[in-house]
């Protein structure tokens, strides 16, 4: 079975290369959710490596700035975009024509985290501390459901809304207490700094938390009329995070090259965490599960957060995937 699997990977990858080797150089965007880091690597060795340029395509990376990546993509002013299962979810219910067509991450890597002597090592011990927030109605949501399944008076935790400031700042400067981090970047900041934390997962709090975060976007429109589009630009960044699995330090150079503003130490520390979370489980890159997505959307829906369930085969799609065929 594998061997039909990887037959059929490589005869994609041939005919995909081939078919657009001649063609014109089309040009397109990807919006980033945020300042470049290491979930972003992959697109970037792409870029660098030419894997974009072999399947003629001319890729545009940008950072977003009045406009969310969400915004622009439905708004058809960018092809792709960086976004997240519950984003894209929201969006979806509102009426945006957003779809996921991978998952840049497995498993949701994100977690509560706090000083190891602020005592922090179950929900429960949240009871009486600073909570830093940006401000999320799901972050609340996130928290009460946690604290409510783990026996703990969510009401005895004070919110303090941070904008900004980073976990290790706010924490330093006694801001907060704990908050909500991404261990793949600020709970290694916390390591490098000789600093002691305490994280508690949320996939491993409750399986609903498990979700995809982040991923890449595109729109509706496109996958209609444009799916060559898709499938090189999915080829070509699956390439690129292959590459990262296989070369995490040569990929950290690349991003930095690209982002040579960020702290050089934490972003190989970063990448070569994240090398196995990327793929995680899974036999390709991206792939992502139906189960998934109708499990943390139908707990978005329990907590009001979409008035209806959205159609979930309309969500996202593992079609441009290498090799890969459907939904499913």
């Amino acid at each position: 079975m594998m061997k039909k699997v990887i037959f059929s990977v490589l005869i994609f990858s041939l005919l995909l290369v081939t078919s657009f080797a001649f063609g014109d150089i089309i040009k397109v965007k990807v919006v980033l959710d945020w300042y470049p880091n290491t979930n972003h690597t992959g697109i970037y060795v792409a870029k660098e490596l030419g894997f974009y340029k072999e399947v003629g395509l001319d890729v545009e990376i940008s950072q977003p700035s009045k406009l969310t990546a969400e915004q622009l993509v439905a708004a058809q002013k960018a092809e792709f975009g960086i976004s997240f299962q519950e984003t894209v979810t929201l969006g979806r219910a509102q009426g945006m024509p957003i779809v996921s067509i991978a998952a840049i991450i497995q498993h949701n890597t994100s977690g509560f985290a706090a000083r190891k002597e602020e005592g922090v090592r179950t929900p429960k011990d949240f009871e009486g501390k600073k909570y830093g927030s940006w401000g999320s109605p799901i972050e609340e949501a996130t928290l009460k459901y946690i604290m409510n399944l783990y026996g703990a008076d969510y009401k005895k935790v004070k919110f303090v809304e941070l904008g900004a400031v980073d976990f290790l700042a706010a924490t330093e400067r006694d801001i907060c207490d704990f908050m909500w981090i991404y261990y793949g970047w600020e709970g290694l900041a916390a390591k490098l700094n000789g600093i002691d934390i305490y994280y508690l997962p949320l996939r491993e709090l409750s399986e609903i938390f498990d979700y995809y975060t982040p991923v890449i976007i595109t729109n509706e429109k496109l996958i209609k009329d444009s799916p060559d589009i898709i499938k090189k630009f999915v080829y070509a960044t699956a390439k690129g995070y292959e590459y990262a699995i296989e070369h995490p330090e040569e990929a950290a150079e690349i991003l930095l090259k690209f982002a040579p503003e960020l702290d050089e130490k934490l972003v190989y520390e970063s990448q070569k965490w994240l090398k196995d979370q990327y793929k995680a489980d899974t036999p390709f890159w991206g792939y992502q599960k139906r189960e998934v997505w109708e499990r943390y959307t139908k707990w978005l829906y329990e907590q009001g957060f979409i008035e209806e369930m959205i159609d979930i085969e309309k969500a996202f799609t593992n079609e441009f995937l290498p090799g890969q065929k459907g939904t499913h």
